[in-house]
């Protein structure tokens, strides 16, 4: 059962050009399945039936959360959520590669997933996020300018982190971002964060680079490239130090980004291109959020509000 999962999970790396996160997680779904399948004697996936992948799931919604003390006695629709499209996408496979007969798990039904909402910084936290110390060593500029490249594109953390020095343009103003899928964007950037950039390639990445370091733009003080949770500790220590009050997480920035175009007229279609969504859908939700922050400005403002 475990070489079929493998299959899988290669195939959805090199073929469809998932992300190494969403292989992480397929993988440790599955892995959950297999072991519930052999503790009830399944050695094979064409042993596996229909009743056995609902009998799994039912144990899963009722499956207490690890790590969460008493908050939580059962998982969440997300986390069940997730754990069937783990089945349903490998199914999809293993029938195709005639690894099952059928495809068993295509009828299953996702949970219904509440939408929530972005949340995005204030103008006046971005200012204080983004003020640069007096004095920077080369790890502060490459701080620096991570924050401004990520608040001035939208990129991804995972974007940020491999973002290499042939993607940079700065000479034309924008970078060429290869994300989710392997599909490339083409992203503009405004004059501080190109400056802020050139400083940290000048002053900064120089004193970086040891003798094997990648051509990734960012490097740690080892001159390696970042890890995911090694560049946001890097973020979070100046989120700390400017002062900001708000729980500041990862994708915070790229949502600011959004948030603030739309809230100064930008075309929604414009914003789905330079955030690399595949359907519009994905984009819409930041109208809800501009459209709570145009009904304050309407109560502030209008005098029949």
């Amino acid at each position: 059962m475990n070489a079929a999962v493998e299959d899988f999970l290669q195939h959805i790396r090199h073929e469809k050009g998932q992300s190494i996160q969403t292989q992480k997680t397929y993988a440790a779904l599955l892995e959950r399945f297999v072991q519930w399948a052999k503790s009830r004697g399944l050695a094979e996936w064409g042993e596996v039936n229909r009743k056995h992948l609902t009998e799994f799931l039912k144990n899963e919604r009722n499956r207490k959360p690890q790590g969460q003390g008493e908050q939580s006695d059962q998982l969440s629709p997300e986390s069940v959520y997730l754990q069937i499209a783990a089945l349903r996408a490998f199914y999809q496979f293993a029938a195709s590669e005639e690894i099952v007969s059928a495809n068993i798990a295509e009828n299953l039904s996702l949970p219904r997933r509440w939408k929530r909402l972005p949340k995005a910084l204030s103008d006046i936290d971005i200012e204080k996020l983004l003020q640069a110390p007096v004095q920077s060593s080369a790890s502060e500029l490459c701080t620096t300018a991570i924050l401004e490249l990520a608040y001035a594109s939208g990129l991804r953390l995972a974007e940020l982190r491999n973002l290499r020095l042939e993607q940079l343009h700065l000479k034309d103003g924008f970078v060429t971002v290869i994300g989710k899928g392997n599909k490339e964007r083409v992203v503009p950037l405004g004059q501080p964060a190109i400056e802020a950039i050139e400083n940290y390639l000048r002053v900064g990445r120089p004193e970086l680079v040891k003798s094997r370091s990648p051509a990734n733009v960012f490097l740690t003080q080892r001159g390696t490239c970042f890890a995911q949770n090694t560049m946001w500790a890097r973020i979070k220590t100046r989120v700390n130090r400017s002062g900001i009050k708000r729980n500041v997480t990862p994708h915070m920035l790229r949502h600011s980004f959004a948030t603030h175009l739309l809230e100064n007229g930008a075309d929604l279609r414009v914003i789905q291109e330079l955030l690399g969504h595949a359907s519009i859908s994905t984009t819409e939700v930041y109208t809800h959020v501009a459209g709570k922050r145009l009904r304050e400005v309407h109560d502030q403002y209008h005098p029949r509000a």
